[in-house]
């Protein structure tokens, strides 16, 4: 039982929604014969249907020879009763997210299905253990969450509750490989890899407008153009709609017993209770309105670059920033320092970490955000207190202008906006890590396939220091009490780590 499950072996699929249809379609198309199954008289037929179309799409635009789709469609079933599900070596499950409608369905299905039979959940919010725990062989009981469209998107996390034997585990992920996917193993825990670490990319951009930093659409443009994530949180959870977004979130922090770390936002919360929820019902956090315009993110207007510039000391994860000043013909002296670029008018321009401006009791302290990547960054950010001098902030504008990128100056608050968000990924993928969720290399991966980031947060990490951004998150804790930012012991040994390899 330690090897994918033979093509010539029936899957079968409980329930026939978007995500049902989908799982279906992926086994079908690996050469299983499939069978879908539904409560609601007709549904199955009607699923054959709908799938039985998508495959004409595919050969319609070549994806598809014409003879597999015939062979696909004669091998594709719909029952109308489980006991016709009784010889299939795999049976998943994508129906309602109830604990309890999910434990029943299992248990007539083990009544129904050898003992051999692999049983699967598709749930994303519920406990694999919890589902599986009243059946008679809780063994062969895995989690198999696909991603929506799953005929498209590669990531399917594979979930081994507590109960869950290894060889069955084993045989779910080399079934799921052989279907062209990437599986990756993952412990039984709230949110599993991907909604467990994503939190933050929504829940900071949250906080940030809730603290007056910035506004949706300039939040959104940051993360964007300077972090290179490929949509905004606003925009995003606009398309997944606030409601799921929300619930998600409220899912897990229920149960981690409510840890700071997972704190729902009350900003959100009021949307969903206007029932601004998104693209599907016209207005979210943007309104989709017809001849609606999207509001535009603060960009600051054009200003005069300096002739020359001060580097002090190494600038980290930000020193690329020196030759693309270089490249921009702005002369650029190198000195001694603390890490950090001086301007002619006395400006200090810093790295975001975790302090505010107003707090060094001077004027001319201007932070910046972290990019990904500052040549391909499109747009930088800047934070500076409320009184600095405007020709000192237009100075530091204009230096980043004369690298061709566009420039948004937000509130000034502790971390910004990219900083944060990724210390705190950074922080709770290295936490899994230390408790055995998953593997460093397939959390990467699954926030890379599951959600489109641009890096995987421990592979950033690593680029930005995990020394910096613990001490970044020790900053912000002590700025913002309660836990939320304290920094986990497993980001903190690996920045002593990587302390104690630079001293070799």
């Amino acid at each position: 039982m330690d090897e994918a499950i033979g093509r010539d072996r029936t899957v079968a699929v409980v329930g026939t929604g978007t995500m049902g249809q989908g799982i279906a379609q992926v086994a079908l198309v690996a050469g299983h014969p499939v069978r879908l199954y539904d409560s609601a008289p007709g549904r199955a037929a009607e699923a054959v249907a709908a799938i039985g179309a998508r495959l004409d799409r595919l050969v319609e635009k070549g994806r598809m020879a014409g003879a597999d789709r015939e062979a696909a469609a004669a091998r594709l079933h719909a029952a109308e009763d489980l006991d016709e599900l009784a010889d299939a070596a795999l049976v998943v499950e994508a129906i309602v997210e109830d604990l309890e409608v999910k434990q029943r369905l299992f248990a007539d299905l083990e009544k129904t299905v050898g003992d051999d039979a692999l049983l699967a959940t598709n749930t994303s919010s519920l406990s694999v253990t919890a589902i599986g725990g009243r059946l008679r062989v809780p063994g062969r009981f895995v989690g198999l969450h696909f991603f929506n469209p799953a005929p498209l998107l590669p990531l399917v996390e594979v979930v081994r509750g507590f109960a869950t034997d290894e060889t069955a585990a084993t045989r779910a992920y080399e079934t799921v490989l052989a279907w062209g996917k990437t599986p990756v193993r993952c412990a039984d825990t709230p949110g599993f890899i991907v909604n467990r670490i994503a939190r933050p990319f929504y829940a900071e951009a949250f906080r940030v407008y809730e603290e007056g930093g910035a506004d949706p659409a300039t939040i959104d443009a940051v993360l964007r153009e300077c972090g290179g994530f490929r949509m905004g949180p606003f925009e995003l959870t606009d398309l997944i709609g606030q409601d799921v977004n929300e619930a998600v979130t409220r899912s897990v922090w229920d149960s981690f017993f409510q840890d700071p770390k997972f704190t729902p936002s009350l900003a959100q919360r009021r949307l969903v209770e206007s029932g601004r929820l998104g693209r599907k019902s016209g207005h979210g956090w943007f309104s989709y309105a017809e001849g609606a315009e999207r509001p535009a993110p603060r960009t600051e207007a054009p200003a005069k670059a300096p002739e020359r510039i001060t580097v002090r000391g190494d600038l980290g994860p930000a020193e690329a920033l020196v030759g693309l000043f270089e490249e921009a013909g702005i002369t650029v002296r190198r000195k001694k320092g603390d890490g950090f670029v001086e301007l002619p008018s006395g400006v200090e321009l810093v790295l975001a970490d975790g302090e505010t401006s107003f707090e060094y009791h001077r004027e001319d302290i201007v932070s910046f955000d972290l990019a990904l990547d500052y040549a391909a960054a499109t747009r930088i950010a800047l934070s500076a207190r409320e009184d600095i001098a405007p020709d000192a902030l237009a100075e530091a504008v204009g230096l980043f202008q004369a690298l061709g990128k566009q420039v948004t100056v937000i509130g000034d608050l502790p971390g910004m906006i990219v900083a944060r968000t990724v210390a705190m990924l950074a922080d709770l993928a290295a936490d899994a890590v230390a408790r055995g969720v998953a593997s460093a290399e397939d959390i990467d991966t699954a926030m890379r396939l599951g959600v489109n980031y641009p890096a995987g947060p421990l592979e950033w990490a690593r680029k930005v220091g995990h020394r910096r951004l613990a001490g970044l998150l020790d900053e912000m804790d002590t700025r913002y009490p309660g836990a939320r930012y304290t920094p986990s012991l497993a980001l903190m040994r690996l920045g002593y780590a990587e302390a104690a390899e630079e001293e070799r």
